[in-house]
Formats: C-alpha cells, sequence, structure tokens
C-alpha cells in the first residue's frame, strides 16, 4: 500500500492506556526521537494520573469522540494514531481515523473478524494513508532466534512445530477480555492466535489445512475460548501445533521444533513485556537481554547445546515504521498478512462451538 509521507516528528496521539497502551506502546514510542506522543486517550482516573506522570507533555483527553473534537477544530495535529482499545473499537475507530488522513497502528486483535479488517484496509487505501497492525511477537528473542536457525537449515527438514502461549489466571484477566463474546473480538484463540499463527506462517508459509478445539472453563456468561489448540498444515508440509491457554497451572516448552538433523527447545516467554512493565526504559543495555539461564537447547538426544538467544526488539517496529512514514519504506508488519491471519481465526470459529467445561 502506498502512503502519504510525513515531515516528522510524527505527532502520535495513543488511544488507550492500559496494559497494551501503557506497557508497550507509550514506552516504545516515547524512547524514539522521530516520534512526539501529543495525545493520551483515557478516561479511567488511576491510569490517567500515571499518563500525567510518566509523559508529561502528552494531552490527556478523556474519550475518542474528544480527540476528534480537537483534531476537527484545529487544536492539534495528529499525524499517526494507535490504537490500543479493544477489538470491537477498532472498525470505526480507524474508519474515522482514515477519513481525517491519519495514519494507525492497530493493536492485535486486528478487528472482530475479517470482513471488519477488510474495510478498515479499504478505508486506509482510499485515504492513501498507511494501516499496520502491531504484530510485536515478530520481535521476541526467542522467535528471532528460532527464525534465523531455520533459515540457516539448522534443522534439516522440519517436520513439526510446537508454540505454547500459556499463563496461570484461574480467576480471568482482570480486564475487558474477561467477558467478551467471540462476535465482539474475544477468546484466546483471536488475542494470542493472532501471533503464534502469524509466527507460525512467518516461519513455514501459508497454511493449506487448519483445525482448532476450544474450550471455556468460566460458565457460560461469554461464548469465548479460554484454552484453545490449533493445528495447521503449511504448504510447505511442516505441520504446526499451537496451543492458547489462561488456565495452565504448569507450562509447557514455549517453543519445540523437530527436523530430520536435530531438535530446538525453549521454556519461558520473552522478557521485553516484564521489562517494560517494570519500566525499564528500551535503550537500557539489558533490555530484551535473556540470561544464560533462559537459554534454548538444540540438537539431539544426548548430544544439544545451550543457544544463546537474539536480543529482543520491539522498538524496532516503530523504528520500521519510521522509516515507513517518513522515507516510504516498507510497512514493519504488511497489513494484508494480518488480514490473512484474521480469515483463518474466522474459519476456525466457523468450524468450532466453544465446549463449555
Amino acid at each position: 500500500m502506498t502512503h502519504e509521507r510525513v515531515s516528522g516528528p510524527i505527532r502520535t496521539a495513543l488511544v488507550g492506556f492500559g496494559i497494551a497502551g501503557s506497557v508497550f506502546h507509550a514506552p516504545l514510542i516515547a524512547h524514539n526521537p522521530d516520534y512526539v506522543l501529543e495525545v493520551i486517550v483515557s478516561r479511567d482516573a488511576q491510569r490517567v494520573a500515571s499518563a500525567q506522570a510518566r509523559y508529561p507533555q502528552a494531552r490527556i483527553v478523556p474519550d475518542w469522540s474528544t480527540l476528534l473534537q480537537l483534531i476537527d477544530s484545529g487544536a492539534i495535529a495528529i499525524d499517526l494514531i494507535v490504537l490500543a482499545t479493544p477489538p470491537d473499537q477498532h472498525p470505526e475507530q480507524a474508519l474515522q481515523a482514515s477519513r481525517r488522513g491519519i495514519h494507525l497502528v492497530v493493536d492485535k486483535p486486528f478487528a472482530p473478524d475479517a470482513q471488519a479488517a477488510a474495510a478498515m484496509i479499504d478505508a486506509a487505501r482510499h485515504a492513501n494513508t498507511l494501516l499496520t497492525v502491531f504484530h510485536n511477537r515478530r520481535w521476541d528473542g526467542d522467535f528471532l532466534t528460532l527464525q534465523r536457525m531455520v533459515k540457516a537449515g539448522a534443522f534439516g527438514t522440519i517436520r513439526t512445530f510446537e508454540s505454547r502461549f500459556e499463563w496461570w489466571r484461574p480467576h480471568g484477566f482482570g480486564n475487558w477480555r474477561d467477558n467478551v463474546t467471540i462476535r465482539q473480538g474475544g477468546g484466546l484463540l483471536l488475542d494470542l492466535g493472532s501471533h503464534l499463527i502469524d509466527q507460525a506462517i512467518q516461519l513455514f508459509g501459508p497454511v493449506q489445512e487448519a483445525t482448532a478445539e476450544l474450550a471455556r472453563h468460566s460458565g457460560t456468561h461469554s461464548d469465548s475460548d479460554e484454552e484453545c489448540f490449533v493445528s495447521l498444515l503449511h504448504r510447505s508440509g511442516v505441520r504446526s501445533r499451537l496451543w492458547m491457554n489462561g488456565q495452565a497451572a504448569l507450562n509447557a516448552p514455549r517453543f519445540h521444533l523437530l527436523g530430520s538433523k536435530g531438535a530446538f527447545t525453549h521454556w519461558g516467554l520473552d522478557n521485553q513485556e516484564p521489562q517494560l512493565a517494570a519500566g525499564l526504559s528500551p535503550g537500557a543495555p539489558e533490555y530484551g537481554v535473556t540470561p544464560p539461564e533462559g537459554y534454548a537447547r538444540a540438537g539431539v538426544v544426548g548430544q544439544s547445546d545451550l543457544i544463546p538467544l537474539e536480543r529482543g526488539n520491539y522498538p524496532a517496529f516503530y523504528q520500521q515504521l519510521a522509516s515507513a512514514l517518513l522515507h516510504g519504506a516498507p510497512s514493519p508488519v504488511d497489513v494484508h498478512q494480518a488480514l490473512d491471519v484474521l480469515q483463518l481465526i474466522d474459519a476456525l470459529h466457523q468450524q468450532n462451538s466453544v465446549r463449555i467445561a
């Protein structure tokens, strides 16, 4: 997609200051000198106080409509809007931003379904604006390491790939995810599955067959899944098996890959999220660095080696986005790839009804 360039610095409005906005987007934007965090949209008093303390230069506004009024009146000028809001709000917010000629980052899940996402893409195309999706897990340290080794042919012919994202949260997430329906963009298949499916496709290419098993354990007030298993057969012949679970009392390996010449196993989640949540600057020397006890292991039975992990690099998303907006470089995440992931998730939803445990 072509788009109008920005002269810079990139004047940015962050909509939403929950986990996505406060932990991921705001620190990465504020760290990059190509951006100015002009506005943060939040109504919650505690979040507003946190935003004011951490980003005193930013104007805090209470809601989306107020942001649009300020833009329309000329009181503020915005080049980029980052939507860190629940997915059912993304379609209308994205359409309204595109009508105003404003570039967009949309946190995942991109949209509640592929039809809504396609409309968002079409609106951005007509407006000649850039639209991208925050598939930040492409820059996890363990994923970068595995991706490098796969490209180098370290494992011979790859046969199976297992990928898991698991937590022990028996009482739920404590946010909007606990109550929304699948129609509203709920469930782990859409939320975490957007990351895991995207990673699998990045590694092994397009999918020709897909199945899923979905379950919920917290009663019937929502139909959104809390536990999900997905099996993908890639056109390359690799079988990916993906697990998403918010109620896993003990975790299995994050990655487990088997090939004709060797295997790769890694336990534990990438450390960038807890580092950012603790307030560590993305520019700190230790940011994204995995200590030796968190290394992966590769090889065969009786002959395997510890594999140091690549440095995790979420800042690369916003650096690549700045290059796209300022200089016309490629988008950090091709929005059509994000649409492909949503279309696959839609197909899996259509195959399955959520089993209530």
